[in-house]
């Protein structure tokens, strides 16, 4: 709002549905799952934001590369963590995003990142499509499965969550945007919630789980 009571973003305004209790905030986040490829964002010790595509998709720990050989394939050859590793060891802060090009239903976990290397956790998410992105290094250990050392876990715990719900269809999306230009209005066809740290850890305490 300005200094005139003139609301400079309708769009925001009609969009953001704060009407929903912090249950029904994360029920909402349920349809994301149809978004295949989810980007993490971690932050460089010079400040600089890095993002990347992980896959697949999901509130579950992302499995990546924890560390790489620097010289050569041996298993005896010394390694250094990852670009991301080494990001989140610098600082912990991340953001994970979801996009569904079917929908146009979106999601932001922003929150703390936390690297897991307990085994039994990373083949709970292992799956038969995950081990090509490591290859086998034909070394006996480094086989691009769930027990090679070279695959950690990341999981984003969410401090805040903002989302986007699409509900309108493509049709009626089309005659709102077209009313919006004659008539001089915001077309807003669905609608954007938040959900704080405060709403998280009192949804929790009473048992439910976000991420």
């Amino acid at each position: 709002m300005s200094a005139t009571g003139v609301q400079l973003d309708p769009y925001l305004a009609k969009a953001q549905n704060d009407n929903v209790t912090p249950s029904q905030k994360i029920e909402g986040t349920y349809p994301l799952p149809g978004a295949q490829t989810g980007m993490l964002t971690t932050r460089a010790q010079d400040g600089h934001l890095h993002s990347r595509a992980m896959t697949p998709a999901g509130r579950e720990p992302f499995l990546a590369y924890r560390s790489q050989p620097t010289k050569s394939t041996s298993s005896s050859s010394p390694t250094t963590a990852s670009p991301k590793f080494k990001e989140l060891q610098n600082d912990s802060h991340a953001n994970v995003s979801f996009f569904d090009t079917s929908t146009t239903n979106w999601a932001s976990f922003s929150g703390i990142a936390r690297v897991i290397d307990d085994r039994s956790v990373i083949k709970k998410y292992w799956s038969s499509c995950i081990g090509p992105y490591f290859g086998d290094l034909g070394d006996g250990i480094h086989k691009g499965d769930e027990n090679d050392p070279r695959v950690a876990a990341i999981e984003v715990i969410p401090d805040e969550v903002r989302y986007w719900l699409a509900t309108s269809g493509e049709i009626s999306s089309g005659v709102q945007e077209v009313a919006s230009r004659t008539q001089g209005t915001v077309a807003v066809t669905g609608e954007l919630r938040t959900i704080t740290k405060q709403e998280i850890q009192l949804v929790q305490g009473l048992g439910a789980k976000l991420t």
